[in-house]
């Protein structure tokens, strides 16, 4: 059983164990993927800052 597994078993939980919440965790799991997205985003572009300057 890999990630994808783990991600369906996960939601199938949210959906039978809490409903009401759902769009609530939705948005929040969003914001969270959307934040580790742009840090990952900054990580890459400052290592590339950091090559080019040491290249020169």
């Amino acid at each position: 059983m890999g990630v994808p597994g783990l991600m369906l078993i996960v939601i199938i939980a949210l959906i039978v164990i809490v409903p009401s919440k759902l769009p609530e965790n939705g948005r929040a799991f969003g914001s969270t993927l959307r934040e580790f997205t742009n840090s990952i985003k900054d990580l890459i572009s400052l290592d590339e800052k950091e090559e080019k300057t040491q290249s020169k």
